[in-house]
């Protein structure tokens, strides 16, 4: 067994509670803070309530698929019938077209930057033969974490009543996840340049929609260095971010903010409140 595995199938990511929590009003319903270098949790709101986890799905999809990739440079075809049924329930997408032919590396960022969700198929198909044989690897992985409380049903994390987690499940998620230093490559990534394609000749260039959505990543004394963002209607504005705060690492998940794609991201006003209250 390797020391990941070993650490992941123990206690040691269940993170105790600090005496100093912080006391802050948030737009989300769900929310939970852990500082990453001492393993404390410094603010708890409503963290093992069930949520559905829209787009923050992706980040299990991702890490799943980098610990089956070999090569991240071998190439793919995205098949054409992964996209007829994604257009028709308007899943994001990271604008790549049918047939077009992509390394694993850029299907990683496509899934991560701007939430593809025919990247993510594309990944699972290419490493489990379906969806579903993908989605149960995700599964395990989410038992190997001791995520008690999470069922994924799908990659993408487009609605259904089955699909669940909570945000504590998703910060111990990412106390393991942020040691895999290609995935953490992908969540602190705020853009990222795809080469000539046999359908993009003049490349793609990706950027990640919660830098979009900020008109600084600075912080009173640190900055947000990375993060996933995801909303449906049930589960709201979502938001799992990484921030280095006072030479120090912190995670901050929250769901359940209410808001859409055109409001004022209270997910991302949340997390900015939170990290300048350290």
């Amino acid at each position: 067994m390797s020391l990941r595995q070993d650490i992941a199938s123990s206690k040691l990511f269940a993170p105790v509670q600090s005496e100093g929590t912080l006391d802050i009003s948030l737009h989300s319903s769900n929310a939970i803070l852990v500082n990453l270098d001492k393993n404390e949790v410094l603010l708890d709101k409503n963290s093992e309530q069930i949520i559905y986890p829209a787009s923050l799905t992706k980040m299990m999809t991702i890490l799943v698929a980098i610990e089956h990739i070999d090569d991240l440079q071998e190439r793919i075809v995205l098949p054409r019938e992964i996209f007829d049924d994604l257009y028709q329930e308007n899943a994001s997408m990271a604008g790549f077209l049918p047939n077009e032919e992509l390394t694993l590396e850029d299907l990683l960022y496509g899934s991560m930057l701007p939430s593809g969700a025919e990247a993510t198929i594309g990944l699972a198909e290419y490493i489990a033969g379906s969806e579903q044989a993908f989605v149960k690897l995700m599964n395990d992985k989410a038992q190997q974490l001791e995520m008690e409380n999470t069922n994924f049903t799908n990659t993408t994390g487009l609605h259904n009543a089955n699909h669940y987690t909570t945000v504590k499940d998703i910060s111990l998620f990412l106390q393991y996840a942020l040691m895999n230093q290609e995935f953490r490559n992908v969540y602190t990534a705020q853009r990222y340049s795809i080469q000539s394609t046999n359908l993009h000749p003049e490349g793609i260039t990706l950027t990640s929609r919660m830098f979009q959505n900020m008109s600084s990543s600075m912080l009173p004394q640190g900055e947000i260095v990375g993060g996933k963002t995801g909303y449906t209607d049930e589960a709201g504005l979502c938001l799992a971010s990484l921030a280095v705060v006072n030479g120090q690492e912190y995670i901050l998940v929250t769901a359940g903010a209410e808001g859409g794609p055109r409001t004022e991201q209270f997910n991302i006003v949340d997390a900015f409140s939170v990290y300048s209250a350290l």
